[in-house]
C-alpha cells in the first residue's frame, strides 16, 4: 500500500525524497525517474506502468518506510516504452539526471525535461503519419464559445467560435486527442460534447483574451493578429492562448515553427455533424469486418502531409465554386497527363514530412538521418517547381511559384553531413563529413592512424639520434615512452625526459610524444565535442528556414491530394461534376464509391440516377425491402456530393452538382 505523504517525509531515502519533491508537481502524470541507466517508477506510478507496459513489479527499500513499489526499464528502450503509456491515455513526465553524476558527490540534480501527453506529442513512434494529432482548446465565453487546434507535430494551428454546436462539429471533424478547458464548466462539457474526450481542465485566469492576444502576437512575431483575420475573435483567442500556455506547462518551449494561425469560418465549408460523420463511415467503418472507410477508400496520397491533408478536406468541403474549380482544374490536367502525372507522382514520392520535420528542428530534436531526408526532399522539391514550370499551364505555374527549394540549406547539408551517417544520434559521432573542419580531419586522423604517425615520430628520432633499436611502448603511469637499451643511451638528446629507470635500459618522453598522446587519447572525446557544435548550428541554419519549409509542406500536401484525385479519376472512371451557386443535384449512373470496390470478382456495382431541383423534384421516396439498396444509394448521393465539393472528380457518367451548405 502507498504511504502517505507525511510518511514518505519522514521515513524516505534521499533518492526517495528527491523523487516525491518532483512527483508532487505532476500528480496526475506517471513519472519516469531517471537513475543511471534506467527510468524507474515507483509507488502507484509502477503498479501502473507494469500493467501497461508488461515490465516486472518489483520493491525497493526505502530506509525505515522499509519498501516502495518499483518497475522500471532501460533508458534507451523509452521509444519503445514511452507510446504505449501515451496510447493508454496516459500523462508521463521525463525526468533527466540534470548533472553528469561522475561530476557530482551525492545526489544528483534531477528534474523534468517533457510532459508528455495524448494531445502534445512530437515522437514519430508515437505519431500516425497520415493523421494529425490535434490539441484541442474550448472557451466558454459570455458571448460564444471559442475553440482551437494545434498540432505541434507539424505547426497547424486553428481557430474558431460559434456556439456549443457548431464547436462539437468541429471537435467532431478534427477528432483531437486532447481537449482543455475551464475548469468548473464540467457539467456544461459533458453535455455539449459528451464524455469519450480525453480532457485536460485548467485554471480560468489562464483563458483571459487579453494576456492571450499578446502571447499570441509574441509567438507570430506580430503587432496584432489582424493580418490572420482573428483580430475579433476574442472567445478563439481566448482557447488559443490557452494551448500555448499549456504546452510551456508540459516544458515545449521550442515552438518557432508555429508561425500562424488560421480561422475556421463556418460559412466557407459544408456543415458535417457528428452523426453524418459517423454514419457516412468518412474515416473509418462502423464494424463490417474487411471494410475501410471513405478516406482509405479513396487516398491515393504518396506523402504523410498529403494524407492529413485529405482528411481535412474530407472533413470541411468547400462551397465556394471558384475555389473547388480551381482544384478541378489541376485535378484533370493530371488526369489528362499521364506522363506528367508519373513524373509529379515520382517526386513527391521523394519527399519526406517536412511538416514534422520542421518541429523537430524547432525543439532541437532532429536526427542526423532526418537531416539527410531533408536535403533529399527539398532536391525534390526543386526538380517537382521545374516540373510544373515545365509545363503551359498556368494553374501549375501559379502553384510552382509558392514553391522555394531553399537551395542554400539544401547545399548545406549536402556539404556538412555525410550522406549515409554512421550512427542516427549526433551523440555517437560519424555523421560530420569530411572537409567542414581542418580540426576535425586532423583529430580523426590521429584517431584511426595514431599507430602509423608513432610509428613516424619513432622512425624520424631513431634516424636523428643513431639509435636503431628504439622502442615506443605506452603504460598508465606517465603514457607513450621511448625505451632505450642501455648500449645505447650516451646518444639520447637532452631534450628528451627521463623517466624511469630498468636493468637493461631507460625510459624516456619527449615533448612531442606528450603533445601526440594528448591528441590519441583526447582524440574522440574532441571529435564528439566539435561534431556536436557543427551539427547544432547546422540545425539553428535550418530554424532560420522554417516559414520556407513549411510553406513548401503545405504547398507539396496540396499538389499531393490533387495528383491524389486525379489517380482516383483514372483508375475508378471518375468524371469531373459540373458545380454552380443552383439548387439543381443531378447525378447520371452514379455509384457508391466504397462499396463499387467490395464487389466480388466478375460483379459490377449497378449505378444509379438521381435528379433533385427546386422547380420539379425536391423529394425522392425510396421504397423496397430490407438490404435493397436504400440507404446505400442515399449515402451514394451525399458522398458524391461530398467529394465534388472537395475538389474530386466523382463516381459517376456524369454530375451536375449545386453546391450544398449542409449534409
Amino acid at each position: 500500500m502507498a504511504k502517505t505523504d507525511k510518511e514518505n517525509q519522514e521515513l524516505e531515502t534521499p533518492l526517495m525524497k528527491q523523487y516525491y519533491q518532483i512527483k508532487a508537481v505532476h500528480p496526475d502524470a506517471i513519472l519516469l525517474f531517471r537513475v543511471g541507466d534506467f527510468y524507474e517508477t515507483f509507488g502507484e506510478d509502477a503498479i501502473k506502468a507494469s500493467s501497461i507496459l508488461g515490465i516486472t513489479l518489483t520493491r525497493r527499500a526505502n530506509g525505515a518506510a522499509s519498501f516502495v513499489e518499483l518497475a522500471g526499464f532501460p533508458f534507451h528502450a523509452v521509444d519503445v516504452y514511452l507510446p504505449k503509456l501515451v496510447r493508454a491515455g496516459e500523462r508521463v513526465a521525463i525526468c533527466e539526471q540534470l548533472e553528469d553524476p561522475k561530476t557530482v558527490k551525492g545526489l544528483v540534480k534531477r528534474g523534468v525535461i517533457e510532459l508528455v501527453t495524448p494531445g502534445v506529442v512530437l515522437g514519430d513512434n508515437i505519431l500516425p503519419n497520415k493523421e494529425n494529432s490535434f490539441l484541442a482548446s474550448v472557451f466558454f465565453g459570455p458571448k460564444h464559445t471559442g475553440v482551437a487546434f494545434l498540432d505541434i507535430s507539424t505547426g497547424e494551428f486553428y481557430m474558431a467560435q460559434g456556439d456549443d454546436r457548431y464547436v462539437d462539429k468541429l471537435i467532431s471533424n478534427l477528432s483531437p486527442k486532447e481537449v482543455l478547458y475551464q475548469r468548473g464548466y464540467e457539467d456544461r462539457f459533458q453535455a455539449s460534447f459528451g464524455n469519450r474526450l480525453y480532457t485536460y481542465r485548467l485554471d480560468d485566469w489562464i483563458f483571459s483574451s487579453e494576456l492571450n492576444y499578446d502571447k499570441l502576437c509574441k509567438q507570430f512575431g506580430t503587432k496584432s493578429l489582424k493580418g490572420f483575420g482573428v483580430d475579433g475573435l476574442q472567445e478563439g483567442i481566448a482557447a488559443a492562448g490557452a494551448i500555448l500556455y499549456y504546452l510551456e506547462f508540459t516544458e515545449h518551449r521550442e515552438i518557432s515553427h508555429i508561425t500562424s494561425i488560421s480561422r475556421i469560418d463556418q460559412n466557407e465549408f459544408v456543415w458535417i455533424d457528428k452523426f453524418t460523420i459517423r454514419n457516412l463511415e468518412l474515416f473509418s467503418s462502423n464494424g463490417s469486418q474487411g471494410k475501410s472507410g471513405f478516406a482509405d477508400v479513396i487516398d491515393r496520397t504518396l506523402t504523410s502531409m498529403g494524407g492529413r491533408l485529405l482528411k481535412r478536406w474530407i472533413a470541411m468541403p468547400l462551397v465556394d465554386v471558384e475555389r473547388i474549380r480551381r482544384r478541378q482544374d489541376v485535378v484533370e490536367i493530371f488526369t489528362k497527363d499521364a506522363d506528367l502525372a508519373e513524373a509529379l507522382r515520382e517526386q513527391i514520392s521523394a519527399i519526406g514530412d517536412l511538416e514534422r520535420i520542421s518541429s523537430r528542428i524547432a525543439a532541437g530534436r532532429i536526427l542526423p538521418r532526418e537531416l539527410v531526408q531533408l536535403k533529399n526532399s527539398l532536391t525534390a522539391v526543386e526538380m517537382l517547381k521545374a516540373l510544373l514550370e515545365s509545363t503551359d499551364h498556368e494553374r501549375l505555374h501559379e502553384i510552382a511559384s509558392t514553391i522555394d527549394p531553399i537551395t542554400e540549406l539544401r547545399d548545406k547539408l549536402a556539404r556538412e553531413i555525410y550522406p549515409d551517417p554512421a550512427n542516427n544520434q549526433i551523440q555517437k559521432g560519424g555523421i560530420i563529413a569530411d572537409g567542414v573542419s581542418a580540426e576535425l580531419d586532423d583529430l580523426r586522423r590521429i584517431a584511426m592512424h595514431g599507430k602509423d604517425v608513432l610509428q613516424q615520430i619513432l622512425q624520424r628520432e631513431s634516424e636523428a639520434t643513431g639509435i636503431p633499436s628504439l622502442k615506443i611502448s605506452y603504460n598508465n603511469v606517465f603514457g607513450y615512452y621511448i625505451e632505450v637499451r642501455n648500449t645505447h643511451k650516451d646518444k639520447v638528446p637532452e631534450s628528451w625526459i627521463r623517466k624511469q629507470t630498468l636493468t637493461a635500459a631507460e625510459r624516456y618522453i619527449t615533448e612531442e610524444l606528450k603533445e601526440y598522446e594528448e591528441k590519441i587519447l583526447g582524440a574522440q572525446d574532441h571529435i564528439l565535442a566539435i561534431e556536436l557544435e557543427i551539427y547544432n548550428a547546422l540545425v539553428q541554419s535550418a530554424a532560420t528556414h522554417l516559414k520556407s519549409i513549411l510553406r513548401d509542406a503545405a504547398t507539396i500536401a496540396r499538389i499531393d491530394c490533387l495528383q491524389s484525385f486525379a489517380t482516383l479519376a483514372r483508375q475508378r472512371r471518375y468524371v469531373r461534376p459540373t458545380l454552380d451557386d443552383g439548387s439543381r443535384i443531378e447525378i447520371k449512373q452514379g455509384r457508391h464509391p466504397v462499396l463499387e470496390t467490395l464487389m466480388p470478382v466478375g460483379e459490377e456495382y449497378i449505378p444509379n440516377d438521381i435528379m433533385l431541383d427546386d422547380d420539379n423534384q425536391q423529394i425522392i421516396m425510396i421504397t423496397g425491402p430490407n438490404m435493397s439498396g436504400k440507404s446505400a444509394l442515399l449515402r451514394q448521393t451525399a458522398l458524391i456530393v461530398l467529394m465534388a465539393q472537395m475538389g474530386s472528380f466523382v463516381s459517376a457518367k456524369a454530375a451536375h452538382i449545386g453546391v450544398v451548405d449542409k449534409i
